[in-house]
């Protein structure tokens, strides 16, 4: 029998190949490397010549300082994992969207929003895991209904004042975080999900919650879909967006992050 191929791995380290890693020398020779770890480097920009790297499934740039991306990026058809995790991005670049073969997507830590998102973003069917954590939406798309097979979406510590209906169509999932937002009521449709059993988890803690569903939460998770699920709440749930309230006042100031300082200030 034909033994496997052992995955090409390529990283570089903060010490010793430092120098290398700050230039992020990816060439032609490297085109043959399914795997990419280049964390933890103060990389400032990834070179558009990351293109060549056909054959690369995993792409790790997590705690960098890399603040756009280069359209080329969405070229890496066989991409299955990319953490953009801890850098500077405001926006993603045009046609991101396009990459076929995408599971986990790690956006958490930075200064995204619902405008930093290209409009093919929601193209990506494919993806398992989404970490949109400690950005700065206050909307999510009503498009993330489209994104069927997401099992993880997680939206901690961002700006969030609603949840879309939509976010009912995600019946695979299995962990949705949602705490420390701005969320006073969540949609009904959330309650088409299965997020009470042992294996799922439902984290939505620090969100200034109305009354009749904070109750709930102190009681457990379990009541709360309940009570999401009745007629009642779906009554009293269209009253509430009819009236359209004035949303939260933001808590968290968040000019202080790593991410918002100049790169001179952050390096002193």
């Amino acid at each position: 029998m034909k033994r496997l191929r052992d995955p090409i791995v390529w990283g570089v380290g903060e010490s010793r190949w430092h120098p290398v890693a700050r230039r992020c020398a990816v060439t032609v020779s490297l085109a043959h490397i399914t795997q990419l770890v280049l964390s933890h480097n103060k990389l400032t920009t990834v070179p558009p010549n990351v293109a060549e790297l056909k054959n690369l499934e995993v792409l790790n740039l997590f705690n960098n300082q890399i603040e756009e991306l280069p359209t080329q990026i969405s070229s890496l058809q066989k991409l299955k994992h990319l953490n953009l995790g801890m850098n500077r991005l405001n926006t993603l670049p045009r046609g991101f969207g396009s990459l076929p073969a995408l599971e986990v997507l790690d956006l958490t830590y930075n200064n995204l929003n619902e405008n930093s998102l290209p409009g093919n973003f929601f193209y990506l069917t494919t993806l398992r895991a989404l970490y949109l954590s400690d950005n700065d939406f206050e909307i999510l798309p009503p498009d993330i209904g489209k994104l069927t097979k997401l099992q993880i979406l997680s939206l901690r510590d961002n700006d969030l004042i609603s949840l879309p209906k939509e976010i009912g169509e995600l019946t695979q999932l299995k962990e949705l975080h949602i705490q420390g937002n701005r969320l006073t009521v969540l949609p009904p449709e959330l309650g088409n999900l299965d997020l009470t059993g042992q294996k799922q988890v439902f984290k939505a803690e620090n969100n200034p919650w109305v009354t009749p569903i904070a109750d709930q939460f102190q009681l457990g998770v379990s009541h709360v879909f309940e009570y999401i699920r009745s007629e009642t709440y779906k009554y009293l749930y269209g009253r509430h967006m009819q009236a359209n309230p004035e949303p939260p006042k933001k808590n968290n100031d968040k000019s202080k992050k790593i991410s918002r300082k100049p790169l001179a200030a952050k390096n002193k």
